[in-house]
């Protein structure tokens, strides 16, 4: 009897037109070891590139190549032409923004993911990345102590994330726009002036205009004022206009600074306006017993946005929007053609829930942090992180050059050097104080405004950094601004 036809040992490759396994085999190899020792040497790098604008695209060619060519030397290209133009966010001095380095675990899931290169959009697309993705996400739930009424899923980014919960929350005070369009409803949503941007794109994305948003004051420890909110929404209900939505941050961009969340449910409550709590950056803190404190009432919310790639490790793209109740989400955004209709019971289509169909199996990135990290782990770069930013901002506090602009919040530190005749003066040398520190390639760090002043910005979330590349950052600091001064012709 002959043998069935099948797979067998010596399978061919996947097409004619891929590498075979020894040729992926050897591929593999190499890019292993191009990114191991790109990993042992990021710190020697400069962190921000000393390149003008339009200087690697000259390197470039025009034209796609018409030929195949080895991965060797596509490799030494990259090494060449495009990794002196990188800035380079795993770099142990990169202060800037909120860091989203890559903990080792998460490269290997980013191989793996492009290996199964499957699509989560359908349970039945790939029935185990839909439902890892739903025990993930609860494992992280657990991890940050909310209850159990949450559940979630993985999207790209914070903006994706607010603007999914935005559209939820249109839908349930006005659920005739899925079918009509805006039209003439009149709804008003509601963001600290502090608030990140994303949060007010997010209803301008949803068709609501610029104009319906209402940005409150904020009090002097930058967190949105409670006062004001129930004024504004007051004014607004006078006016005939529909309370919708709040946006309240725990871990503000310019700042970390927490508005007061459990007061602001209260006022959402009270008007059965949606609450969103953006903690993007700083939610993975709520593992730490001594922080949970500032989390204070997000368990209220309707939905909460937390970043894994930034303060957890994970590579980009993986954010978790959480909520308590999908239907709104399902209704607003639910439209399944024949094509994809598939009659399964009782499970979960993510691609009902939000606007993208296709959907990467980011899912295997929080499982390898959780499984090849642990909560403790993880739990101990956090803490590690806020402690170097407190002891940063002691080291800040105790050199007259500078001085504190903000209370520090998690792991940001704002500041000024204490320099100049006038404000503008002061303004200028803070401005020539970071541009000269960027340029030296040796930390990163970026800038805000506070009160209508220059203020500069140091934040630590990188798992790469320790207490060596902050005491340097405060050194080279020094020296940016004696270097600043001397061509303004002052001392420090």
């Amino acid at each position: 009897m002959s043998k069935p036809s099948g797979p067998s040992d010596a399978a061919p490759p996947l097409s004619p037109d891929d590498w075979g396994p020894a040729d992926l085999a050897a591929a593999l190899e190499a890019a292993s070891e191009w990114t191991v020792r790109y990993r042992e040497r990021v710190h020697e790098l400069p962190v921000f590139p000393r390149v003008g604008p339009g200087e690697i695209r000259a390197r470039l060619p025009e034209s796609p190549p018409r030929e195949p060519e080895p991965l060797g030397r596509v490799l030494e290209d990259l090494d060449r032409d495009i990794v002196p133009g990188l800035t380079h966010w795993n770099h142990p001095g990169f202060f800037a923004y909120f860091s989203s380095s890559t903990r080792g675990p998460s490269v290997v899931a980013e191989l793996l993911i492009a290996a199964l290169g499957v699509n989560a959009m359908l349970w039945r697309t790939s029935p185990a990345a839909t439902e890892l993705e739903e025990v993930v996400v609860d494992w992280l739930r657990q991890a940050l102590g909310l209850p159990v009424a949450f559940r979630g899923m993985i999207l790209d980014t914070a903006s994706m994330s607010s603007f999914t919960a935005v559209l939820a929350a249109r839908h349930r005070v006005a659920p005739e726009v899925r079918e009509t369009g805006v039209g003439s409803v009149r709804l008003a949503s509601y963001v600290s002036e502090q608030s990140h941007s994303s949060l007010e794109k997010a209803v301008m994305a949803a068709g609501l205009g610029r104009s319906s948003v209402r940005r409150i004051p904020a009090d002097d420890r930058f967190a949105m004022r409670v006062d004001a909110l129930r004024d504004a929404i007051a004014d607004d209900v006078r006016g005939g206009i529909t309370p919708m939505w709040i946006g309240a941050t725990i871990g503000t961009t310019s700042t970390a600074s927490v508005d007061p969340v459990a007061e602001i449910a209260d006022v959402a409550a009270r008007h059965d306006a949606w609450l969103h709590v953006d903690a993007a950056y700083a939610g993975p803190a709520a593992m730490l017993p001594a922080v949970r404190p500032s989390f204070s009432g997000w368990e209220r919310a309707d939905s909460i946005v937390v970043n894994p790639h930034k303060w957890l490790g994970t590579s980009l793209d993986c954010s978790v929007l959480f909520f308590r109740d999908p239907r709104p989400f399902r209704e607003t955004l639910s439209l399944t053609p024949a094509y994809l209709q598939s009659g399964d019971g009782g499970v979960t289509n993510l691609m009902e829930l939000a606007l993208p169909l296709g959907r990467r199996f980011r899912a295997l990135k929080l499982w390898l942090l959780f499984r090849c990290v642990g909560t403790d782990g993880i739990a101990a770069t956090l803490r590690r992180h806020i402690d170097l930013a407190s002891r940063f901002a002691r080291m800040i506090e105790a050199d007259r050059r500078f001085g504190l602009a903000a209370p520090v919040g998690f792991g940001t530190v704002c500041f000024r050097a204490l320099a100049g005749a006038s404000p503008e003066e002061s303004d200028l040398i803070n401005r020539g104080v970071l541009e000269r520190l960027n340029r030296g390639g040796r930390v990163f760090l970026s800038h805000t405004e506070l009160g209508g002043r220059y203020v500069l910005r140091l934040s630590i979330g990188s798992v790469h950094t320790r207490s060596a590349d902050v005491e340097a950052a405060l050194e080279w600091l020094g020296e940016a601004l004696d270097a600043e001064l001397a061509e303004r012709g002052r001392s420090s």
